[in-house]
């Protein structure tokens, strides 16, 4: 059995808690049965100072969860169909998260995963996850450490938030160099 990551591994700053994200497995129980994806691909949002985050507007009824306790999944919808999981870390009031951008497929999933819509939809991911505790040892949605660790990380700048002013080059996005499953191959910011 897989376990759950524990609440220290996401009380860090999203900076931090990205990258360490990269390998680690995407779990959900759920009907449609068991879905597992390896990360290789995630980016951070630092809170109410990213024009990029949507925390930065404060909070709200949709950001609430962001500024909770971190260990809990922060699930959006995007374009009015496409649902998006985060991650949410640093201390709580932060409201700071990593999004989850793309999975290597390892269990259950035939779609494909590459972009956080696409993860979203073949994980069986959406608003009904909002706020779910991913620490706890019996939840059905949890992010699990099987021991892979990436050879090689790449950081680059995050994919659209052409909106957000002085961040939008800032080298915020962490792929697993190489990966065939990363929704847009890179151009490397540094290693």
């Amino acid at each position: 059995m897989m376990l759950a990551l524990s609440r220290g591994f996401y009380q860090r700053p999203a900076t931090e808690v990205a990258p360490d994200l990269l390998g680690k497995l995407l779990v959900h129980r759920s009907e449609l049965g068991l879905r597992i994806g390896r990360i290789v691909e995630v980016e951070a949002y630092l809170g109410r100072e990213d024009l990029a985050a949507h925390s930065s507007k404060g909070v709200t009824a949709r950001t609430r969860v962001m500024f909770g306790t971190p260990g809990h999944a922060y699930v959006y919808l995007i374009y009015g169909m496409h649902h998006c999981m985060n991650v949410v870390t640093g201390p709580e009031g932060s409201g700071s998260a990593v999004l989850l951008r793309a999975l290597e497929p390892v269990q259950g999933l035939a779609e494909n995963t590459s972009g956080p819509g696409r993860l979203a939809k073949a994980m069986g991911i959406d608003k009904s996850q909002y706020g779910a505790d991913l620490c706890q040892p019996d939840s059905p949605l949890y992010l699990a450490d099987d021991g892979e660790r990436p050879a090689s990380i790449l950081t680059t700048p995050r994919i659209g938030v052409h909106y957000a002013g002085d961040w939008v080059e800032r080298p915020l996005r962490y792929v697993i160099e190489g990966s065939k499953w990363v929704s847009k191959v890179p151009k490397p910011v540094s290693r």
